[in-house]
């Protein structure tokens, strides 16, 4: 299991422990191409290294079922037919080197639909699977209280860490059904202990962040990174 592990560290993994028959990560549309959770990039990774691949959180703890109006309008508009749960889990499906596929359900609706998706399953083209990563991604990302525009505050480092990718993250967990259980909260601790060679129990002090523009930062993004900190299991 790769929980909070980027790409880069997840390369130097299995070139010292070739070992490693597959290896488990969160994998789904919406985390493709998050700068956290990295699965397009991990994903690449365990397969350069010809190693099988186990997907986690497919439909992203139930964030992928239950997604913002519109981009539950927009998937609807493309597949009247499909249920919102049926894309993720087609995304995931839809991959090579494939082990197994864990996805959570709470009710026997949720594990008709899953079953029906993949005894049925229509792999995605790669087209479809690009619109889910970007555009519908994009979408989603935009429906969170920092939207989805971070230029603003590139080349900002908060402990070794992008100041975006805490942004994103942060963004992200508000639009889940439980934002408290959100993977992304997990990935911020190993981003500071990869980055910089430290952990939450230190008193690592609060710094100042000044925005290319000229604004003071500091504020809101500490809101994120405390957010995230507390609620790191």
């Amino acid at each position: 299991m790769t929980r909070g592990c980027s790409a880069e560290l997840l390369d130097r993994i299995l070139t010292e422990h070739p070992e490693f028959e597959f290896v488990q990560i969160a994998l789904n549309y919406l985390d493709w191409n998050s700068q956290f959770v990295q699965a397009g990039a991990c994903y690449d990774v365990i397969r350069k290294h010809g190693k099988k691949v186990v997907i986690m959180e497919p439909v992203k703890g139930g964030g992928l079922s239950m997604v913002p109006e519109a981009v539950g309008k927009a998937l609807c508009e493309k597949d009247p037919e499909a249920s919102i749960a049926s894309w993720a889990i087609r995304f995931a499906g839809s991959k090579d080197d494939i082990l197994a596929c864990l996805s959570g359900m709470s009710n026997m609706e949720q594990v008709k639909d899953n079953i029906h998706t993949y005894q049925q399953l229509s792999p995605l083209s790669e087209e479809e699977q690009k619109w889910l990563t970007e555009d519908i991604a994009g979408m989603y990302r935009a429906q969170g209280p920092c939207g989805n525009d971070f230029s603003k505050y590139q080349g900002l480092k908060l402990y070794g860490v992008d100041v975006p990718a805490i942004l994103e993250a942060y963004n992200v967990c508000q639009l889940q059904p439980d934002p408290g259980f959100c993977c992304d909260n997990n990935y911020l601790l190993n981003q500071v202990a990869e980055k910089y060679h430290a952990d939450f129990t230190q008193d690592l002090g609060r710094q100042s962040l000044i925005a290319p523009d000229g604004t003071d930062v500091t504020d809101e993004v500490y809101v994120a990174y405390d957010w995230l900190r507390e609620h790191t299991f």
